[in-house]
């Protein structure tokens, strides 16, 4: 297998998990219905768990523009090879989207808030504040580079690193999440939001585009960031 058809399908596990868990809590006569945001990122940190353990040997496992834009930055990763992780992130992220809408088909038209359909897909913030929301999608992204480059530093028992990765995911979305969703991935957002738009979802509203740039440019700085504090203050 490619580097390339294992971030498309580490991506789409990785959605087919984490949009998962949303859809359950929030979509009506889920039996996993109103579970809460402790079940939601616990669904997303063992997704990300689950989708290293798939290709973390083939690919590396970035499943996230801004990982492997980070790796680059700082030497970590050819520069030459992120146009078609971040492509094989996309392809990725769109059709594990499209897989859950499938598995959740009999439950959108039970569903009647739009906003909550939208919600399975991407993110959006508590309260809208441009800059604020902008800032929280940076520094998320900013502590999820940089502890995966301190964690990647240590020595674990065999197989028990993307474990641990999950772990962090749970974290950071317990612990910074309440703000903005905590997309800390341009793909993982931008990818199941484009889903949103083009699939014939009964009842669904706007994909929110106007939002939409937030979590792509936010975990794509703090990505940056995160790596080149790394590299200077640990001098990786």
């Amino acid at each position: 297998m490619s580097p390339f058809l294992g971030e498309i399908i580490g991506t789409a596990l990785l959605i087919i998990f984490g949009d998962g868990v949303v859809a359950g809590v929030l979509l009506n006569k889920s039996k996993a219905q109103n579970s809460g945001w402790i079940v939601i990122t616990f669904g997303w940190g063992l997704a990300v768990a689950v989708a290293v353990y798939a290709v973390g040997a083939i690919s590396g496992a970035h499943l996230n523009p801004a990982v492997t834009i980070g790796l680059a930055s700082i030497g970590k990763f050819p520069w030459e090879q992120v146009p078609a992780y971040i492509l094989g992130q996309m392809i990725g992220a769109f059709l594990g989207a499209v897989l859950v809408w499938l598995h959740y088909l009999p439950h959108w038209g039970q569903t009647q808030e739009k906003d909550l359909k939208l919600a399975v897909f991407c993110t959006g913030p508590a309260i809208r504040s441009t800059g604020a929301n902008l800032i929280s999608e940076i520094f998320g992204t900013f502590i999820l580079v940089l502890a995966i480059l301190a964690i990647g530093a240590n020595k674990f028992t065999e197989g028990l690193n993307p474990l641990i990765v999950g772990f962090l995911i749970v974290a950071i979305g317990l612990s910074l999440g309440g703000t903005t969703g905590y997309a800390i991935n341009p793909a993982r957002d931008l990818g199941p939001r484009i889903a949103h738009f083009v699939l014939p979802i009964a009842g669904k509203g706007s994909s929110d585009w106007g939002y939409a740039w937030i979590p792509v440019v936010g975990p794509t700085i703090g990505g940056v960031l995160g790596a080149l504090f790394y590299a200077s203050v640990f001098g990786a």
